[in-house]
């Protein structure tokens, strides 16, 4: 439901140097997320007939049509995604994926039968949305997966000229409008908007709430707006050396890391002290190391 790219990115991450206290941490957070998803699932979208994309979305539909256990086609459609991420990520991941779900399966089995949250379709849509995002979300963040689409859309971008989100978007547009024939259109677009909800959802648990940003400044007054971000905001500044490649001129590049939060602040910094500034900032996945930690003001 992310860009597959910053999703492999995650899983990379997470991979690397795993001790046993955080490959137990993983397996917990994974089982963990996958119950999530299946609670979201069964407790609140298929009761009401909405739609997740994905291998998710087509076993929905095929459980609907056939009367099997939503479960079993989970797992089964996904058999063959296990041995490509093996073969594109590494073991790892393939045994987290195959962890999640394993659970995420038995998790649909054993919750058919238990009494619905709701049967309201847009409170079953909006809240359902954040369940299943969460799970997904906390799944990726600790390094697996629960669906293959994903990984079939980087496997196919290989061969077509569309990048792996258009591939994801065109798939999932097939889903939903089945979806339509089998539920009525009025479901696909609760489907279509619990997946946005869900998609919001898993891009916050991912980051988390504190977001951060990259903020890159020019201008002639770099010090006075350096001294500004440090005093008012607590954060550290680089300077760096640039020049400009129609001028020539040497200029001073300020680098600082902040949060979302902190973003509509260092822009009023800025316009106050240069409105000629110019000012970039950027989403950040993640930050680690230096001294990003606020400082505190006096």
């Amino acid at each position: 439901m992310i860009e597959p790219s910053t999703e492999h990115a995650v899983i990379q991450t997470v991979h690397k140097g795993l001790t046993k206290t955080k490959l137990i941490k993983s397996i917990f957070f994974i089982i963990l997320g996958s119950i999530l998803m299946g609670v979201g699932i069964e407790e609140f979208l298929v009761p009401n007939k909405i739609l997740d994309g994905g291998i998710v979305g087509i076993s929905i539909i095929l459980s609907h049509l056939t009367h099997v256990k939503l479960g079993l086609f989970i797992f089964i459609l996904n058999i063959p995604f296990f041995y490509i991420g093996y073969k594109q990520i590494g073991k790892t991941f393939a045994l987290s994926t195959l962890l999640g779900i394993a659970v995420l399966s038995v998790s649909t089995i054993l919750l058919h039968d238990v009494p619905v949250f709701t049967k309201d379709p847009l409170l079953a849509t909006v809240f359902g949305g954040i369940i299943l995002g969460t799970g997904v979300g906390i799944v990726i963040r600790y390094g697996g997966s629960l669906d293959g689409t994903e990984i079939l859309a980087i496997i196919v971008n290989k061969r077509l000229p569309f990048s792996v989100g258009e591939i994801i978007m065109f798939f999932n547009i097939f889903i939903f409008a089945s979806a339509g024939f089998v539920f009525g259109w009025n479901r696909a677009m609760y489907s279509v908007l619990a997946y946005f909800i869900a998609f919001k959802t898993i891009d916050v648990v991912i980051q988390g709430l504190d977001e951060s940003k990259s903020a890159w400044i020019i201008s002639e007054e770099h010090k006075l707006i350096g001294d500004a971000i440090l005093a008012r905001l607590g954060r550290g500044v680089t300077y760096l050396n640039g020049e400009g490649a129609y001028t020539g001129d040497d200029k001073k590049v300020i680098f600082c890391v902040i949060t979302r939060l902190e973003e509509a602040k260092l822009k009023s910094i800025v316009e106050e002290l240069d409105p000629n500034a110019f000012l970039a900032v950027a989403n950040i996945s993640e930050v680690r190391g230096g001294r990003f930690k606020k400082k505190s003001i006096h």
